[in-house]
């Protein structure tokens, strides 16, 4: 694991700063014309920080950078259903790390994002326009490595084994099977999985029918089945809460974590990313080929998958006895 100590101090930029007499004034209305129509959380308080920031002559990448950080932020932050950041806490600034690093994002791209967010929340304190306790601490993340860890096949067993809420096996069974990412399995409809043909169909945009298909396994199969005849029939998502549209990211996390707490395995670093990474790890180890398991994934970039997807040590351990029973047979003498 990675330690990062995420403060107020805004991320190290080496360009020139960019003043009025350079353009600032162009870049501020440029921003500010890209979040007017947004239905941002706190938006108003976005725009009083970018004001202050080209006061402070802040540069060019900084102002942008913090711009494009603190909309995703109060993006995902809205999408939990949150409206006002005096409500903020640690676990959704957790929870919006991990939802990048599942974006794909690389590790330092979220370390500087994080603390870009972390400045504009100090700065709103300074305003007394949030609590401090808002962060009571100096914020001291544990950022997971770039790519997170596969589940041990007997922490995937001790993890189902306490799982016997249905719709929550469904979705966990769901993840761990298909290697989709949680954003997209909270996003399904019935009419995207085809239970007679063991199918669930992606879409990348609701304008055109382009995506990938992955397959449901027989316990992935069984459990949606089983969720299926429990649903309300009126809900047209696949996971939703009572009374509620849908599932929201921080739901869903909280669920994943209450299951690994319960098993005994809270201490082992795992996220509900780790569910996507254990699904490529043991299709790669039962002899995948990495063409497919990037289709699979959704990767446009073979490099990304073979990154992602990293052989496990498990692996590398039977390559090497297989190879060395070879030669200690004296069996490898270039024939084969």
């Amino acid at each position: 694991m990675t330690q990062a100590h995420v403060v107020s101090h805004e991320p190290h930029d080496t360009e020139e700063p960019v003043n009025g007499q350079h353009g600032t004034p162009t870049l501020i209305s440029h921003l500010l014309s890209k979040l007017s129509p947004l239905g941002l959380p706190a938006k108003e308080h976005c725009e009083n920080y970018l004001r202050y920031k080209v006061r402070a002559n802040h540069k060019r990448s900084t102002i942008e950078g913090s711009f494009t950080s603190i909309v995703l932020f109060l993006t995902f932050y809205g999408a939990l259903g949150k409206t006002d950041l005096k409500d903020l806490q640690r676990a959704d600034l957790e929870a919006f790390i991990e939802h990048e690093q599942d974006r794909g994002m690389h590790i330092t791209t979220v370390k500087t994002r994080t603390a870009w967010i972390v400045a504009f929340l100090h700065f709103l304190i300074e305003q007394e326009l949030i609590p401090g306790t808002v962060l009571k601490k100096r914020i001291r993340f544990k950022l997971p490595d770039t790519l997170p860890r596969a589940m041990h096949p007997d922490d995937v067993k001790k993890l189902l084994s306490v799982i016997d809420h249905t719709r929550d096996r469904a979705l966990i069974l769901l993840l761990l099977r298909t290697g989709i990412r949680i954003g997209e399995a909270l996003g399904l409809t019935w009419n995207d999985i085809d239970l007679k043909e063991r199918k669930v169909h992606l879409y990348q945009g609701e304008k055109n029918d382009r995506g990938r298909v992955v397959y449901l396994s027989h316990d992935a199969l069984f459990s949606l089945k089983r969720w299926f005849r429990w649903r309300d029939p009126e809900k047209e998502l696949v996971f939703y809460s009572k009374g509620e549209a849908g599932i929201c990211y921080s739901t869903a996390r909280e669920r994943f974590v209450r299951y690994l707490k319960e098993a005994g395995l809270a201490h082992k670093g795992y996220t509900v990313h780790s569910l996507r990474h254990t699904y490529a790890s043991e299709l790669l180890n039962a002899g995948m080929r990495l063409e497919v398991l990037q289709q699979l994934l959704g990767h446009q970039d073979i490099e990304m998958t073979r990154r992602y997807a990293r052989l496990t040590d498990r692996t590398r351990e039977e390559e090497y006895f297989r190879a060395m029973a070879k030669i200690e047979k004296g069996a490898n003498d270039g024939n084969d």
